[in-house]
Protein backbone atom coordinates (compact mmCIF):
# COMPACT_ATOMS: atom_id res chain seq x y z
CA UNK A 1 0.00 0.00 0.00
CA UNK A 2 1.06 3.23 -0.93
CA UNK A 3 2.68 5.31 2.55
CA UNK A 4 -0.43 7.37 4.04
CA UNK A 5 -0.08 10.79 5.95
CA UNK A 6 3.22 9.99 6.59
CA UNK A 7 6.17 12.51 8.34
CA UNK A 8 7.57 12.81 4.82
CA UNK A 9 7.12 16.56 4.09
CA UNK A 10 8.98 17.43 0.79
CA UNK A 11 8.01 16.33 -2.81
CA UNK A 12 8.38 16.06 -6.45
CA UNK A 13 5.17 16.60 -6.93
CA UNK A 14 2.00 17.25 -5.24
CA UNK A 15 -1.26 15.93 -6.88
CA UNK A 16 -4.13 18.22 -5.24
CA UNK A 17 -7.53 15.95 -6.25
CA UNK A 18 -7.74 11.93 -5.78
CA UNK A 19 -10.34 11.57 -7.95
CA UNK A 20 -10.35 10.32 -11.59
CA UNK A 21 -8.28 12.85 -12.94
CA UNK A 22 -5.85 12.73 -10.31
CA UNK A 23 -5.80 9.25 -9.75
CA UNK A 24 -5.38 8.72 -13.82
CA UNK A 25 -2.57 11.51 -13.36
CA UNK A 26 -0.82 9.93 -10.40
CA UNK A 27 -0.42 6.58 -12.34
CA UNK A 28 1.01 7.84 -15.40
CA UNK A 29 3.57 10.27 -13.41
CA UNK A 30 4.43 7.13 -10.68
CA UNK A 31 5.24 5.16 -14.11
CA UNK A 32 6.70 7.54 -16.00
CA UNK A 33 9.10 9.06 -13.59
CA UNK A 34 9.13 6.53 -10.84
CA UNK A 35 12.01 8.20 -9.04
CA UNK A 36 10.22 11.28 -8.47
CA UNK A 37 8.16 11.13 -4.74
CA UNK A 38 4.69 12.10 -5.42
CA UNK A 39 2.09 13.01 -3.10
CA UNK A 40 -1.94 12.89 -3.28
CA UNK A 41 -4.30 14.94 -1.19
CA UNK A 42 -7.91 14.38 -1.38
CA UNK A 43 -10.57 15.10 0.55
CA UNK A 44 -12.88 12.04 0.66
CA UNK A 45 -11.00 8.49 1.82
CA UNK A 46 -10.05 6.71 -0.89
CA UNK A 47 -8.85 3.67 0.27
CA UNK A 48 -12.26 1.64 0.72
CA UNK A 49 -13.31 -1.85 -0.24
CA UNK A 50 -13.49 -1.95 -4.17
CA UNK A 51 -17.03 -1.57 -5.26
CA UNK A 52 -18.20 -3.71 -8.70
CA UNK A 53 -20.40 -1.80 -10.99
CA UNK A 54 -23.99 -1.64 -10.94
CA UNK A 55 -27.26 -0.72 -12.28
CA UNK A 56 -26.89 2.45 -11.25
CA UNK A 57 -22.78 3.14 -11.75
CA UNK A 58 -21.83 6.57 -13.78
CA UNK A 59 -20.55 5.93 -17.17
CA UNK A 60 -18.06 8.03 -19.60
CA UNK A 61 -18.12 7.95 -23.16
CA UNK A 62 -14.02 7.55 -24.24
CA UNK A 63 -13.00 8.68 -27.28
CA UNK A 64 -10.76 6.15 -29.73
CA UNK A 65 -8.13 8.48 -28.98
CA UNK A 66 -8.47 7.94 -25.45
CA UNK A 67 -8.62 4.65 -25.24
CA UNK A 68 -5.29 4.54 -27.56
CA UNK A 69 -3.71 6.17 -24.73
CA UNK A 70 -5.79 4.31 -21.82
CA UNK A 71 -4.15 1.31 -23.57
CA UNK A 72 -0.19 2.54 -24.03
CA UNK A 73 -0.56 3.45 -20.14
CA UNK A 74 -1.15 -0.35 -19.50
CA UNK A 75 -5.58 -0.12 -17.81
CA UNK A 76 -6.91 -0.53 -21.49
CA UNK A 77 -6.76 -4.36 -21.41
CA UNK A 78 -8.63 -5.07 -17.79
CA UNK A 79 -11.27 -2.16 -18.69
CA UNK A 80 -11.83 -3.70 -22.03
CA UNK A 81 -14.35 -6.61 -20.83
CA UNK A 82 -16.64 -4.03 -19.21
CA UNK A 83 -16.64 -1.55 -21.40
CA UNK A 84 -19.35 -0.77 -24.41
CA UNK A 85 -17.75 0.23 -27.77
CA UNK A 86 -19.33 2.57 -30.04
CA UNK A 87 -20.33 1.82 -33.37
CA UNK A 88 -22.72 4.86 -34.56
CA UNK A 89 -23.99 8.28 -33.41
CA UNK A 90 -27.39 9.35 -34.28
CA UNK A 91 -27.49 13.27 -33.99
CA UNK A 92 -30.88 15.61 -34.19
CA UNK A 93 -33.69 17.90 -33.76
CA UNK A 94 -36.40 16.65 -32.47
CA UNK A 95 -39.49 18.20 -34.44
CA UNK A 96 -37.44 19.64 -37.21
CA UNK A 97 -35.87 17.81 -40.54
CA UNK A 98 -32.07 17.55 -39.64
CA UNK A 99 -30.36 14.79 -38.16
CA UNK A 100 -27.22 12.79 -39.11
CA UNK A 101 -25.26 9.77 -38.11
CA UNK A 102 -22.03 9.09 -37.66
CA UNK A 103 -20.69 5.34 -38.31
CA UNK A 104 -17.45 3.77 -37.37
CA UNK A 105 -17.28 1.94 -40.32
CA UNK A 106 -17.63 4.16 -42.54
CA UNK A 107 -14.08 5.85 -40.92
CA UNK A 108 -12.49 2.12 -41.18
CA UNK A 109 -12.73 2.28 -37.19
CA UNK A 110 -14.19 -0.84 -35.38
CA UNK A 111 -15.89 1.40 -33.02
CA UNK A 112 -15.78 5.62 -32.55
CA UNK A 113 -15.18 5.19 -29.11
CA UNK A 114 -16.06 2.87 -25.62
CA UNK A 115 -18.59 3.77 -23.15
CA UNK A 116 -17.28 2.77 -19.79
CA UNK A 117 -18.99 2.73 -16.35
CA UNK A 118 -16.33 4.81 -13.95
CA UNK A 119 -16.13 2.38 -11.20
CA UNK A 120 -14.52 0.03 -13.32
CA UNK A 121 -11.59 2.40 -14.37
CA UNK A 122 -11.45 4.16 -10.37
CA UNK A 123 -11.15 0.52 -9.03
CA UNK A 124 -8.76 -0.23 -11.14
CA UNK A 125 -6.51 2.61 -10.54
CA UNK A 126 -6.82 2.27 -7.00
CA UNK A 127 -5.40 -1.28 -7.49
CA UNK A 128 -2.54 0.27 -9.42
CA UNK A 129 -1.53 2.65 -7.25
CA UNK A 130 -1.60 0.56 -4.33
CA UNK A 131 1.56 -1.14 -5.34
CA UNK A 132 3.56 2.04 -6.18
CA UNK A 133 6.37 3.18 -3.69
CA UNK A 134 7.24 6.61 -4.43
CA UNK A 135 3.22 7.63 -3.70
CA UNK A 136 2.46 9.51 -0.49
CA UNK A 137 -1.31 10.20 0.18
CA UNK A 138 -3.08 12.72 2.48
CA UNK A 139 -6.49 11.92 3.70
CA UNK A 140 -9.15 12.75 3.96
CA UNK A 141 -7.63 16.26 3.63
CA UNK A 142 -7.14 19.52 1.43
CA UNK A 143 -5.11 22.52 1.34
CA UNK A 144 -5.67 25.65 3.58
CA UNK A 145 -2.78 28.12 2.22
CA UNK A 146 -0.50 27.76 -0.55
CA UNK A 147 2.69 29.89 0.00
CA UNK A 148 4.91 29.90 -3.35
CA UNK A 149 9.20 30.82 -3.12
CA UNK A 150 11.33 30.84 -6.11
CA UNK A 151 12.06 26.96 -5.60
CA UNK A 152 9.07 25.26 -4.32
CA UNK A 153 5.69 25.52 -3.63
CA UNK A 154 4.28 25.59 0.30
CA UNK A 155 1.34 23.79 0.69
CA UNK A 156 -0.70 23.82 4.34
CA UNK A 157 -3.36 21.36 4.93
CA UNK A 158 -5.84 20.98 7.07
CA UNK A 159 -4.34 18.19 8.95
CA UNK A 160 -1.68 20.93 9.94
CA UNK A 161 0.82 19.13 8.00
CA UNK A 162 3.01 21.06 5.46
CA UNK A 163 4.35 20.37 2.22
CA UNK A 164 6.54 21.52 -0.01
CA UNK A 165 6.97 20.55 -3.87
CA UNK A 166 8.69 21.09 -7.36
CA UNK A 167 5.39 21.04 -9.02
CA UNK A 168 1.98 21.47 -8.09
CA UNK A 169 -0.37 20.01 -9.95
CA UNK A 170 -4.34 20.90 -9.55
CA UNK A 171 -7.11 18.13 -10.47
CA UNK A 172 -9.87 19.06 -7.98
CA UNK A 173 -13.06 19.46 -10.40
CA UNK A 174 -14.89 22.66 -11.26
CA UNK A 175 -15.07 24.09 -7.87
CA UNK A 176 -11.41 23.48 -6.96
CA UNK A 177 -10.50 25.62 -3.45
CA UNK A 178 -7.11 24.82 -4.43
CA UNK A 179 -6.93 26.72 -7.61
CA UNK A 180 -8.26 29.76 -6.49
CA UNK A 181 -5.87 29.67 -3.11
CA UNK A 182 -2.79 29.58 -6.28
CA UNK A 183 -4.20 32.70 -7.23
CA UNK A 184 -6.53 31.57 -10.62
CA UNK A 185 -8.92 33.81 -11.47
CA UNK A 186 -11.76 32.92 -13.32
CA UNK A 187 -14.86 33.28 -15.94
CA UNK A 188 -18.02 31.76 -15.27
CA UNK A 189 -21.12 31.42 -17.64
CA UNK A 190 -24.19 29.67 -16.05
CA UNK A 191 -26.24 27.84 -18.12
CA UNK A 192 -29.55 27.89 -16.73
CA UNK A 193 -29.85 24.11 -16.73
CA UNK A 194 -29.18 21.55 -15.17
CA UNK A 195 -28.09 17.39 -16.39
CA UNK A 196 -30.05 14.67 -14.90
CA UNK A 197 -28.03 11.42 -15.17
CA UNK A 198 -29.55 7.71 -14.76
CA UNK A 199 -29.23 4.91 -16.50
CA UNK A 200 -32.10 3.12 -18.15
CA UNK A 201 -33.01 -0.65 -19.50
CA UNK A 202 -34.25 -1.35 -23.09
CA UNK A 203 -36.81 -3.73 -24.03
CA UNK A 204 -34.45 -4.23 -27.33
CA UNK A 205 -30.89 -4.60 -28.21
CA UNK A 206 -29.30 -0.91 -28.49
CA UNK A 207 -26.69 -2.44 -31.03
CA UNK A 208 -24.00 -0.30 -29.77
CA UNK A 209 -25.42 2.93 -31.08
CA UNK A 210 -25.51 6.44 -29.64
CA UNK A 211 -27.90 9.33 -29.63
CA UNK A 212 -27.39 12.94 -29.23
CA UNK A 213 -31.17 14.50 -29.85
CA UNK A 214 -31.70 18.31 -29.27
CA UNK A 215 -35.53 18.89 -27.98
CA UNK A 216 -36.75 22.28 -27.14
CA UNK A 217 -36.01 22.14 -23.26
CA UNK A 218 -32.59 21.05 -23.79
CA UNK A 219 -30.24 18.02 -25.44
CA UNK A 220 -30.78 14.20 -24.53
CA UNK A 221 -27.64 11.84 -24.90
CA UNK A 222 -28.29 8.36 -24.42
CA UNK A 223 -24.47 6.37 -24.47
CA UNK A 224 -24.98 2.13 -25.06
CA UNK A 225 -24.16 0.36 -21.90
CA UNK A 226 -23.24 -3.38 -21.24
CA UNK A 227 -26.29 -5.35 -20.40
CA UNK A 228 -28.85 -3.35 -22.97
CA UNK A 229 -28.86 -0.14 -20.80
CA UNK A 230 -28.11 2.97 -21.82
CA UNK A 231 -26.39 5.90 -19.63
CA UNK A 232 -28.73 8.97 -20.23
CA UNK A 233 -27.82 12.65 -19.71
CA UNK A 234 -30.66 15.07 -20.02
CA UNK A 235 -30.24 18.35 -19.81
CA UNK A 236 -33.27 20.24 -18.78
CA UNK A 237 -34.08 23.96 -17.34
CA UNK A 238 -33.26 24.38 -13.43
CA UNK A 239 -36.38 24.80 -12.36
CA UNK A 240 -38.01 21.73 -14.17
CA UNK A 241 -35.11 19.24 -12.58
CA UNK A 242 -36.39 18.94 -9.00
CA UNK A 243 -40.06 18.28 -10.62
CA UNK A 244 -38.52 15.61 -13.01
CA UNK A 245 -36.08 13.91 -9.71
CA UNK A 246 -39.10 13.89 -7.66
CA UNK A 247 -41.35 11.67 -10.47
CA UNK A 248 -41.44 7.92 -9.19
CA UNK A 249 -39.82 5.26 -11.65
CA UNK A 250 -42.62 4.85 -14.23
CA UNK A 251 -43.91 8.43 -14.32
CA UNK A 252 -40.09 9.19 -15.32
CA UNK A 253 -39.60 6.74 -17.58
CA UNK A 254 -42.92 8.24 -19.27
CA UNK A 255 -41.38 11.10 -19.22
CA UNK A 256 -38.23 10.89 -21.06
CA UNK A 257 -39.67 8.06 -23.41
CA UNK A 258 -41.85 11.47 -24.55
CA UNK A 259 -39.10 13.90 -24.51
CA UNK A 260 -36.71 11.70 -26.38
CA UNK A 261 -39.37 9.37 -28.52
CA UNK A 262 -39.04 6.03 -29.64
CA UNK A 263 -35.95 6.13 -32.17
CA UNK A 264 -34.00 3.89 -29.36
CA UNK A 265 -36.40 1.96 -28.38
CA UNK A 266 -38.78 1.66 -25.61
CA UNK A 267 -37.35 2.52 -22.07
CA UNK A 268 -38.50 -0.41 -19.44
CA UNK A 269 -36.71 0.54 -16.14
CA UNK A 270 -34.86 3.60 -14.49
CA UNK A 271 -31.95 3.58 -12.33
CA UNK A 272 -31.30 6.29 -9.54
CA UNK A 273 -31.25 9.69 -10.82
CA UNK A 274 -28.96 12.57 -9.62
CA UNK A 275 -28.84 16.26 -10.97
CA UNK A 276 -26.13 18.73 -11.74
CA UNK A 277 -25.81 22.39 -12.07
CA UNK A 278 -24.14 23.06 -15.51
CA UNK A 279 -22.00 26.04 -15.67
CA UNK A 280 -19.33 26.45 -18.02
CA UNK A 281 -16.04 27.49 -16.07
CA UNK A 282 -12.67 29.26 -17.39
CA UNK A 283 -9.73 29.89 -15.20
CA UNK A 284 -7.76 32.86 -17.45
CA UNK A 285 -4.46 30.85 -17.27
CA UNK A 286 -3.41 27.31 -17.54
CA UNK A 287 -0.40 27.59 -15.53
CA UNK A 288 1.27 30.06 -12.92
CA UNK A 289 4.08 29.45 -11.04
CA UNK A 290 5.16 25.90 -10.28
CA UNK A 291 1.41 25.42 -10.44
CA UNK A 292 -0.49 23.83 -13.48
CA UNK A 293 -4.31 23.02 -13.89
CA UNK A 294 -6.18 19.60 -15.17
CA UNK A 295 -9.16 18.14 -15.89
CA UNK A 296 -12.46 20.02 -14.84
CA UNK A 297 -10.28 22.50 -12.51
CA UNK A 298 -8.99 23.44 -16.05
CA UNK A 299 -12.35 23.36 -18.26
CA UNK A 300 -15.61 22.34 -16.78
CA UNK A 301 -17.90 22.29 -19.84
CA UNK A 302 -21.65 21.32 -20.33
CA UNK A 303 -21.46 17.57 -20.98
CA UNK A 304 -23.20 17.80 -24.65
CA UNK A 305 -21.14 16.59 -26.54
CA UNK A 306 -18.73 13.87 -23.93
CA UNK A 307 -15.59 15.45 -24.26
CA UNK A 308 -14.98 16.28 -20.42
CA UNK A 309 -12.98 13.44 -19.89
CA UNK A 310 -11.62 12.88 -22.78
CA UNK A 311 -9.60 16.56 -22.15
CA UNK A 312 -8.65 15.29 -19.48
CA UNK A 313 -6.69 12.85 -20.95
CA UNK A 314 -5.63 14.85 -23.23
CA UNK A 315 -4.17 17.06 -19.84
CA UNK A 316 -2.19 14.19 -18.70
CA UNK A 317 -0.36 12.87 -21.74
CA UNK A 318 0.57 16.86 -22.65
CA UNK A 319 2.04 17.25 -18.81
CA UNK A 320 3.70 14.00 -19.71
CA UNK A 321 5.36 15.09 -22.88
CA UNK A 322 6.12 18.68 -20.99
CA UNK A 323 7.64 16.53 -18.56
CA UNK A 324 9.69 13.90 -20.53
CA UNK A 325 13.75 14.52 -19.20
CA UNK A 326 12.64 17.51 -17.19
CA UNK A 327 15.24 17.33 -13.82
CA UNK A 328 13.06 19.94 -12.60
CA UNK A 329 9.77 19.35 -12.89
CA UNK A 330 8.17 22.88 -11.86
CA UNK A 331 10.67 24.64 -14.36
CA UNK A 332 9.12 27.45 -16.29
CA UNK A 333 9.92 25.80 -19.77
CA UNK A 334 8.09 22.47 -18.86
CA UNK A 335 4.87 24.76 -17.82
CA UNK A 336 5.34 27.04 -20.57
CA UNK A 337 5.29 23.41 -23.12
CA UNK A 338 2.19 22.45 -21.24
CA UNK A 339 0.49 25.22 -21.49
CA UNK A 340 1.37 25.97 -25.51
CA UNK A 341 0.21 22.45 -25.87
CA UNK A 342 -3.07 22.40 -24.49
CA UNK A 343 -4.13 26.17 -24.91
CA UNK A 344 -5.63 25.86 -28.69
CA UNK A 345 -7.21 22.30 -27.84
CA UNK A 346 -8.83 23.70 -25.17
CA UNK A 347 -10.14 26.65 -26.56
CA UNK A 348 -11.50 25.05 -29.44
CA UNK A 349 -13.27 22.32 -27.56
CA UNK A 350 -15.11 24.72 -25.37
CA UNK A 351 -16.27 26.93 -28.17
CA UNK A 352 -17.43 23.69 -30.00
CA UNK A 353 -19.76 22.68 -26.84
CA UNK A 354 -20.58 25.97 -26.04
CA UNK A 355 -21.71 26.78 -29.38
CA UNK A 356 -23.77 23.42 -29.65
CA UNK A 357 -25.35 24.56 -26.37
CA UNK A 358 -26.32 27.90 -27.29
CA UNK A 359 -27.20 27.27 -31.35
CA UNK A 360 -29.30 24.25 -29.76
CA UNK A 361 -31.41 26.23 -27.23
CA UNK A 362 -32.29 29.12 -29.52
CA UNK A 363 -35.82 29.00 -30.34
CA UNK A 364 -35.41 31.60 -33.45
CA UNK A 365 -37.01 29.94 -36.41
CA UNK A 366 -33.80 31.17 -38.59
CA UNK A 367 -31.47 29.56 -36.59
CA UNK A 368 -33.52 26.42 -36.24
CA UNK A 369 -33.18 26.45 -40.15
CA UNK A 370 -29.67 26.94 -40.41
CA UNK A 371 -28.81 24.69 -38.02
CA UNK A 372 -30.95 21.38 -39.50
CA UNK A 373 -29.65 22.59 -42.30
CA UNK A 374 -26.44 21.94 -41.37
CA UNK A 375 -27.33 18.69 -39.82
CA UNK A 376 -28.80 17.88 -42.90
CA UNK A 377 -26.01 18.73 -45.69
CA UNK A 378 -23.81 16.55 -42.84
CA UNK A 379 -25.44 13.57 -43.82
CA UNK A 380 -25.32 13.91 -47.39
CA UNK A 381 -22.09 15.10 -47.55
CA UNK A 382 -18.98 13.48 -45.67
CA UNK A 383 -16.19 16.24 -46.05
CA UNK A 384 -18.98 18.65 -43.84
CA UNK A 385 -19.36 15.21 -41.58
CA UNK A 386 -15.57 14.03 -40.83
CA UNK A 387 -14.81 17.03 -38.70
CA UNK A 388 -17.50 16.25 -36.50
CA UNK A 389 -16.54 12.58 -36.67
CA UNK A 390 -12.83 13.38 -36.03
CA UNK A 391 -13.66 15.07 -32.50
CA UNK A 392 -15.78 12.40 -31.81
CA UNK A 393 -13.11 9.91 -32.29
CA UNK A 394 -10.56 12.18 -30.78
CA UNK A 395 -8.30 11.66 -34.03
CA UNK A 396 -7.42 14.91 -34.85
CA UNK A 397 -4.28 16.93 -33.56
CA UNK A 398 -3.83 16.73 -29.99
CA UNK A 399 -3.56 12.84 -30.34
CA UNK A 400 -1.66 12.76 -33.17
CA UNK A 401 0.95 15.68 -31.93
CA UNK A 402 1.48 13.79 -28.55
Amino acid sequence: MPATNQSNSRFDIIIAGGGMAGSLLAWCLAQARPEWQIAIIERQDCHSETVPASFDSRSIALAAGSVSLLQRWGLWPVLAANACPLEQIWVSDRGHFGKTRLTASEYQQAALGQVLEVEHLGNLLSTKLAHRANLTYFQPDFITAITPTTACQTVQLSSGAELTSNLLLIAEGGLSQSRQLAGFSMSSDDYQQSAIIANLALAQPHNNTAFERFTEHGPIALLPLTNQRYSLVWTVAREAAAELLALDDQAFIAAIQQAFGYRAGVFTAAGARAQYPLTLRRPDEIVRHRTALLGNSLHNLHPIAGQGFNLAIRDIQALLLALNEASDPGDYKVLRTYQQLREQDIKRVVWFTDALVRGFSNNSRLVALARNAGLAAMLLCDPLKRPLAMQAMGQGQPYAKY
